[in-house]
């Protein structure tokens, strides 16, 4: 257990899960400086935890995230080009962790998610939303653009919504953003904690080793060229064919059994 006290976070740990809360509630979990490093700071922590195997992000109360806190944009007003290019990075770096940790990262968006709220759910590996939910990519309504989180939010809608989204602002319903790929599944919000049970379930069933090599899998073989990728991912098959994890899971298979990861 992590018995640490955060001031915008909450973490819980049990029984292979990191559930981690955004808890600004009173700001509709607006981000600040203080949750991206406090957010940072847990997201390296857990990536090197064994008994860490699933991180969930989600919000406390009727939003998941609204953005950048405006009380910390009326500060970011009056900054340099460095001191604005530096928490820029910031929030880059955050977003990066995210979506690079070995962990499967599930979000499970309670409520609303605005700019920074929709850049920390496309950060994430699977993203679970309750029909309530709406979402925005509304930078240019105020002369700016989603640039640190545009990376991530592009890998999953595409370049053709993301300029619909990015130049225009609207907002986007659940039920649309489900239908661009911006989130995985909707659901009524008193249907979400068993969504989220039923793709906790489905993880925790997989082989450890296994998740961290898809994850490692998904993130270099876009940048590959298929000559590279074809001893890539045959090296990657013959070494979990014999790895401890690969040898369990094909005996268990073939003798009816539960692999030794499983807990009953």
């Amino acid at each position: 257990m992590n018995d640490k006290k955060y001031q915008t976070i909450i973490l819980e740990q049990t029984a292979g899960l990191a559930r981690i809360t955004l808890n600004r509630s009173e700001v509709h979990n607006a981000f600040n400086a203080v949750m991206i490093g406090e957010l940072t700071e847990v997201f390296d922590d857990l990536t090197g935890k064994d008994d860490v195997r699933v991180i969930v992000l989600t919000g406390k109360g009727r939003s998941f995230c609204a953005g950048a806190d405006l009380n910390w944009m009326r500060e970011i007003i009056q900054y340099s080009f460095e001191q604005n290019l530096e928490e820029s990075r910031q929030v880059a770096e955050l977003l990066q962790k995210i979506h690079l940790s070995p962990k499967p990262t599930v979000a499970v968006v309670n409520g609303t998610a605005i700019g920074g709220g929709t850049g920390l759910l496309s950060a994430c590996d699977i993203a679970l939303a309750a029909e309530e939910a709406r979402f925005g990519l509304s930078e240019v309504k105020i002369g700016l653009v989603p640039a640190a989180i545009s990376p991530f939010v592009v890998r999953r809608i595409g370049e053709s919504r993301a300029r619909e989204y990015f130049l225009t602002g609207k907002r986007i319903s659940a039920h649309r953003a489900r239908e661009i790929g911006l989130v995985n599944e909707v659901v009524p919000l008193s249907g979400l904690a068993a969504a989220e049970d039923e793709v906790l379930k489905l993880l925790l069933t997989s082989g450890p080793e296994a998740v961290t090599k898809c994850k490692e899998l998904l993130t270099r073989i876009p940048g590959m060229d298929p000559g590279e990728a074809k001893e890539y991912t045959a090296r990657m098959i013959a070494e979990l064919r014999v790895s401890d994890e690969g040898q369990e899971g094909m005996a268990a298979f073939f003798e009816k059994r539960k692999p030794s990861w499983i807990k009953e």
